[in-house]
């Protein structure tokens, strides 16, 4: 037995938790993020600096934004390694509430040790206590259980034992992986209890990879063998089972073309004769247009998302549908026909099944063409200048800030800094980015052909997770370039983990996008006959609308503050000046990017449910709900 206190238990227990996939064995839990509050710093903290054993303590400056390191890390890591992460009570826990959220959509593994009230209740209520009226026991962590695949609360010393180990089954689950929150009492953190040694064994969780069912691989293999132009979805599950050389022989030997989710994209590499890049809302001509005409759609891995799916319209009314998932919950949709499985083993079966009927699909020329044809359309993208025939891409409402952005601040179109921004940097640097445009504008422009190389949040598009994201992939691949693709909306939002980079000596690279404002959803309202209406980052006119003139922001020279090396580019010479520069840089960079709104890329025939009012005063409005109805007749309806 050894007597130690609750939070002595959690460290110990935790640095000596190992993974093995494959063979494979690596430790698991590198160590522990955290911002001290009266809540940890006694109990937790008390633990850490008396022996924190091989376990890293690392220091966050925003606990929303700590945490989406430890997830970005996680998924960089391809889910074998995790950084734990620990707060205050009050509100130092609620600020990790959203990048749980995160985590858990984007099935990544990410374990919180938020503080909790006393469990005495001695001081009652103690400082940031969040208490509900109508019962005692609810605090502020209760608001993880929406978002958790495990929650626990432990209130004596001795619980901590079975909520590590379930949360240890929760973590390295392939198809349950999520958040784990685990509430610590703060006065419970200082009690000992004489814990059995065998508690602090070395334990290897072993995530196996699902073998397929027979019966399942004959079920989609005669679904398949039926199809005369299928179309492979390629989504997360392909990135994390390590599958995409296998997908790529797949598709080659079969002649089928396959498409990329976000999560699912640099799984495969995008060099590749099949692989048509990005589908759905946020897909190019290439996947779109074939998926319209497939007549059944092998999902590998996919959640199908409604941005995937072009809310369930971009498909044929008669396609079928096969899945190949982990996720039973996943498998089962769109009324597909599934098998249960690891995405490596699935591939493999379903192509032996093929193999031995003598499958071939129908294609000829299909595939190339939309390929060739979307390359035409990257150029174009590249080369995308303001002169005196200039035109926004985004043709949605009202486009007087574009000269009044151009002879104030820059004339750099977004489309021409994406593309080059990518000829110029390593390409196995890594690239991360969360919201607005830029995830369209990546997923249809950003090529991946090194690995594991691209670091999408758009399961839950959080705002602010960007910087956060690309330390989290630089302390994962310490040896890359690694790039944060950023809206100003973003930078604004959240930022501080640049800060952290810093104290680190990681060096990311922040490519910050200043369009003045939330542009795509200034294109979202005004495209849906809304005005103007506080997306653009104006001053309040004499009216007293947010309609005046520009708020003009120095974003370089902010960060320079924090000791980054900076540079502003408002022409594509100052850019590419600055991105050559950054590179010889062994300090965090930001570019601050003055690029032109309504340069973003846009459509490529998908649809994007809405919520569009059903009536209103406002023409425009009406109108664009009368086409809101007719693209959701024409979708599937579950």
């Amino acid at each position: 037995m050894a007597k130690m206190t609750m939070a002595q238990a959690i460290v110990r227990f935790l640095d000596n938790q190992y993974v093995s996939f494959d063979g494979k064995e690596t430790k698991f839990v590198d160590g522990i993020f955290t911002v001290f509050g009266h809540g940890i710093v006694l109990g937790l903290g008390e633990a850490l600096d008396s022996d924190k054993g091989g376990l890293k303590v690392y220091q966050g400056k925003n606990e929303q934004g700590m945490a989406h390191v430890a997830a970005s890390f996680a998924k960089m890591n391809n889910r074998r390694k995790i950084i734990a992460c620990a707060s205050s009570i009050g509100p130092g826990s609620a600020n990790m509430v959203t990048a749980a959220a995160t985590a858990t959509v984007n099935h990544v593994p990410l374990l919180l040790f938020p503080a909790d009230a006393f469990a005495t209740r001695q001081p009652d209520p103690v400082l940031q206590q969040f208490e509900q009226v109508n019962s005692l026991a609810t605090t502020t962590n209760d608001a993880y259980k929406a978002v958790t695949r495990y929650w626990d609360r432990i209130q004596r010393p001795e619980q901590i034992m079975s909520a590590l180990i379930n949360a240890m089954r929760v973590l390295t689950d392939t198809a349950e992986t999520g958040a784990v929150a685990i509430s610590i009492c703060q006065d419970v953190e200082g009690e000992s209890f004489d814990y059995p040694d065998s508690f602090f064994k070395k334990r290897v969780h072993k995530i196996t990879r699902i073998a397929p069912a027979d019966e399942e691989i004959a079920d989609i293999a005669a679904v398949v063998k039926k199809a005369k132009k299928p179309l492979v979805i390629c989504g997360g599950g392909v990135r994390y089972s390590e599958a995409g050389e296998e997908l790529e022989k797949f598709c080659a030997k079969f002649n089928i073309p396959f498409a990329e989710t976000q999560s699912g994209k640099s799984a495969c590499l995008s060099s590749n004769e099949y692989n048509l890049g990005g589908l759905g809302v946020t897909g190019n001509s290439a996947g779109n247009d074939i998926a319209k005409e497939a007549d059944v759609i092998i999902g590998i891995g996919t959640r199908f998302s409604d941005f995937t799916t072009a809310s369930k319209s971009l498909f044929k009314a008669d396609a079928e549908f096969v899945t190949i998932n982990t996720s039973r919950f996943d498998a089962y949709k769109l009324d597909a026909v599934k098998a249960v499985c690891d995405a490596k083993l699935g591939i493999t079966a379903l192509g032996n099944a093929l193999e031995q009927a003598g499958y071939k699909s129908a294609y000829t020329s299909e595939i190339k063409a939309a390929r060739d044809g979307w390359d035409k359309e990257m150029e174009f993208l590249a080369n995308y200048r303001y002169d005196e025939n200039f035109k926004p891409l985004i043709a949605a409402g009202d486009e007087k800030t574009i000269p009044e952005f151009a002879e104030k601040i820059g004339t750099v179109t977004q489309t021409a800094a994406v593309a080059l921004i990518r000829k110029l940097i390593p390409a196995d640097a890594t690239c991360t980015a969360a919201a607005g445009s830029l995830p369209g504008d990546l997923q249809r422009m950003w090529t991946t052909d090194s690995r594991y190389t691209y670091n999408m949040e758009y399961g839950y598009s959080c705002m602010g997770y960007e910087i956060a994201g690309a330390l989290g992939s630089k302390m994962a691949m310490p040896d890359r370039e690694a790039y944060a693709m950023c809206g100003d909306g973003s930078y604004l939002m959240l930022h501080s983990e640049l800060v952290t980079s810093l104290q680190e000596h990681k060096k990311i690279n922040v490519m910050l996008f200043d369009n003045s404002g939330f542009g795509c959803i200034n294109n979202l309202e005004m495209s849906n006959g809304i005005g103007n209406l506080a997306t653009e980052f104006r001053f309040r006119d004499d009216n007293g609308e947010l309609l005046g003139g520009l708020i003009l922001i120095d974003f370089a020279k902010c960060a320079s503050g924090y000791g980054v090396k900076t540079y502003t580019a408002r022409t594509v010479e100052e850019l590419e000046f600055a991105i050559k520069d950054s590179l010889k840089q062994e300090v965090s960079t930001l570019i601050d990017i003055k690029v032109l709104p309504k340069t973003m890329t846009d459509g490529y025939g998908a649809w994007w449910h809405v919520g569009v009012p059903s009536v209103s005063k406002n023409e425009k409005v009406n109108k664009a709900f009368e086409e809101k109805e007719n693209n959701k007749n024409k979708a599937r309806r579950y």
